[in-house]
């Protein structure tokens, strides 16, 4: 039987921890057994049980006081994860053997990881010769989400992430429950945003005409082809965690031999309802990176 795994991914801050602790309590109320492997060389606390922890491998401090490396935090970071991709047997001896896992990887910040250095990228590809099915989470902060150039940077962000790591992947906002009421109205229209409005409302504080035209290709490739699009995470609605997961399991297979059933609409003004009225094309999306890929879903 296949194995799955969730790569819980975003920026330093962005509520990593806080969200693999939320699906773990979610999944012991659905009854249902989710693991937690920490891979953030420098974490400091969480507060949920994990089966491993990459801090008994190497840890950045370590690394930061040997006087024969001389790193600061991110070279230190980076340093860590290249030892822990020679060394992924420690990490398969660590998760053992056990069909039908579901583990939560929480990993490090440091967006190189995801862009250009190729440590996440091997993970995955580990991950898949023993016979897990990975879907990428990627986390952004809702309230740094509130501005047109800084929702880009976010969308840049993720989309650097997809590319890289050719997997399903679910963009989520989370703190959705740290927004005042008017700020959950102005997110609104950065869940499944109108790129070309969006632009035109900024093109006023784009003084370069060569950087407008660079901000509007950019706009026009994320919104010609639907490439990233967000979910709303509130850890206080329950309902809205479990829309999340089945998103998530749809798009890894979680449970293919039973009966599927499609996300409910909730009939409410919280981020469930917005989910599904902001993003109907959400589930066609996923089944076309599992059935076709996303590179074979954009036009040649």
């Amino acid at each position: 039987m296949p194995r799955y795994a969730q790569l819980v991914m975003g920026p330093a801050g962005s509520g990593k921890s806080t969200y693999c602790s939320t699906m773990v309590r979610h999944a012991e109320s659905l009854s249902r057994s989710v693991q937690v492997v920490n891979l953030d060389p420098a974490a400091e606390h969480f507060d949920y049980p994990v089966m491993a922890d990459i801090r008994e491998l190497i840890q950045v401090d370590d690394v930061m006081e040997d006087p024969s490396l001389r790193f600061g935090p991110n070279g230190g970071l980076v340093f860590c994860m290249e030892y822990f991709a020679n060394n992924f047997d420690w990490l398969e001896d660590s998760l053992g053997h056990v069909e039908d896992d579901y583990i939560l990887f929480d990993c490090p910040g440091q967006i190189e990881l995801y862009t250009h250095l190729p440590v996440m990228r091997q993970l995955v590809e580990q991950l898949q010769q023993w016979e897990f099915r990975v879907c990428g989470v990627f986390l952004v902060d809702s309230q740094f989400m509130v501005e047109s150039f800084k929702f880009i940077s976010g969308v840049m962000a993720a989309l650097s992430a997809m590319v890289s790591l050719e997997i399903p992947q679910v963009n989520i906002m989370t703190k959705m429950d740290l927004l005042s009421p008017k700020a959950k109205k102005e997110i609104e229209k950065y869940l499944d945003p109108d790129m070309y409005s969006m632009m035109e409302d900024s093109s006023d504080s784009i003084r370069s005409p060569k950087f407008k035209k660079l901000t509007q290709a950019i706009c026009g490739l994320i919104d010609d082809y639907s490439m990233v699009r967000f979910l709303p995470f509130d850890c206080t609605d329950e309902e809205g965690i479990n829309i999340v997961l089945q998103h998530i399991d749809f798009s890894i297979q979680y449970g293919e031999d039973l009966e599927f059933k499609e996300p409910k609409v909730k009939k409410s003004t919280n981020t469930t309802e917005w989910m599904f009225r902001i993003c109907p094309e959400l589930t066609v999306n996923i089944r076309t990176f599992i059935c076709r890929g996303w590179r074979k879903s954009l036009p040649t």
